[in-house]
């Protein structure tokens, strides 16, 4: 059974901005709402992309010495490990709803 918490949307505005237009897609056919989704799950998914991108290359920077400051590396890696866990956790969460679609009786 999957499990919804009425704050996540509240949560997920104030931690990921971007990712409430999800939910708010407003469409006038179904084709065109799905295609909406998949664009904004795309945006989002490059968007963890490039944190991760970003928190490789400050590990490196303070790995090579171009940069001392090790509350910025630990910051971004932070933020990158957040995205990712958010990432996953929809992914498991859409999974998990097809998974009890397809065992609905018909």
């Amino acid at each position: 059974m999957v499990n919804s918490n009425a704050n996540v949307g509240s949560i997920l505005r104030h931690t990921h901005p971007g990712i409430a237009g999800i939910t708010k897609a407003k469409a006038t056919s179904p084709q065109s709402g799905f295609a909406d989704t998949v664009r904004a799950v795309e945006r989002h998914i490059s968007k963890v992309d490039d944190l991760q991108q970003s928190s490789d290359i400050s590990i490196k920077d303070l790995l090579s010495g171009k940069n001392e400051d090790i509350a910025s590396v630990v910051s971004a890696v932070a933020k990158a490990d957040m995205s990712f866990k958010l990432l996953v956790g929809v992914r498991n969460t859409l999974i998990e709803a097809y998974k009890q679609t397809m065992n609905m009786p018909l």
